[in-house]
């Protein structure tokens, strides 16, 4: 496997952590455990870790620049690795998913996210994979609170699938990496799991 760069996209600091709009750097931390690696600071805005080794290492990034300017942290990143836009694995929430769904994209546009939106303007390209991560409720806040309601956090019934979506969110990144975006589309672009009760 060549090296390859997964980027969970959210928000910095205390304040941010466990709300829907960081559901990327919780699929980068799960990653991280997995492999018993731990995030550290890195020469640039971003913290990164580096597991596997030598021609199938992983280096798994997240920015700490704010959600809107992520992109600058996704260049610096694949500048400092040596990697190109090709090897980069983007994993972002998605409101207009249900909660539980992920939908694996190769290219395309970025769909509303401001996170995606900063980091296609910053590399001038759209050519890489995106894992998507539903945080929709089935009853949604009005449209004009949609921003209070994406920094919001999880709430405790949602615990079980919020697990079990980043945990398979993990696996599809993996997947990814050993086989190719079209066979982890093929097994994770799916249905939610079944709504906490």
């Amino acid at each position: 496997m060549a090296p390859a760069l997964v980027v969970g996209l959210g928000n910095p600091g205390t304040e941010y952590a466990g709300t829907r709009h960081n559901a990327g750097f919780m699929v980068v931390e799960a990653l991280a455990r997995r492999a018993g690696v731990r995030l550290r600071p890195g020469r640039g805005e971003f913290w990164y870790a580096v597991a596997g080794r030598e021609d199938e290492t992983l280096f798994l990034m997240v920015p700490v620049t704010y959600m809107n300017q992520s992109g600058t942290a996704v260049v610096q990143a694949l500048e400092h690795f040596g990697l190109p836009v090709s090897a980069l694995v983007v994993v972002v929430d998605d409101f207009a998913l249900p909660l539980g769904t992920l939908r694996i994209r190769t290219g395309g546009t970025d769909g509303g996210h401001n996170g995606l939106a900063s980091v296609i303007y910053h590399l001038a390209s759209d050519q890489f994979v995106r894992l998507r991560c539903g945080i929709r409720r089935e009853v949604m806040p009005p449209k004009e609170l949609t921003a209070e309601f994406v920094l919001s956090r999880f709430d405790v019934a949602e615990g079980p699938v919020v697990e079990e979506m980043v945990g398979r969110a993990a696996d599809a990144v993996q997947e990814i990496r050993r086989s190719g975006p079209e066979r982890a589309m093929a097994l994770y672009n799916s249905a939610p799991a079944a709504p906490a009760s």
